[in-house]
């Protein structure tokens, strides 16, 4: 894969400016694809390798009650070197193949907060 110049995953996101280490499974520098959901969330756990953990807020209508019911989730998501992500950034995670048992999404953009 060109290691210069990012490719175009297809979503507007930025290319990220930090340089790739050989990961094939980077959708901007490897030969990883993304599809499916795009969802935004933080990163809760940075502790495993090229792994975090992304909780992601929602909001549900009750209609018995007649208001918001609050519900979250943590998915576990690939963080290539490129993108970098850290504890407390603010991601946008995409769907991807299964990468390992329980991860099946990929950090495509990061926004530190």
């Amino acid at each position: 894969m060109n290691k210069s110049k990012p490719r175009d995953i297809g979503i507007d996101v930025e290319a990220p400016a930090n340089p790739w280490d050989g990961d094939a499974n980077d959708p901007f520098y490897g030969t990883l694809s993304v599809r499916g959901q795009i969802l935004k969330g933080i990163v809760i756990k940075a502790k495993a390798q090229k792994t975090v953990v992304v909780q992601i807020d929602k909001m549900k209508y009750d209609t018995k009650y007649e208001r918001y019911a609050r519900s979250s989730s943590r998915i576990n998501a690939h963080n290539p070197s490129s993108v970098g992500a850290s504890e407390g950034d603010n991601v946008t995670i995409m769907e991807c193949r299964p990468l390992s048992k329980t991860k099946s999404f990929v950090v495509i953009e990061r926004r530190s907060s």
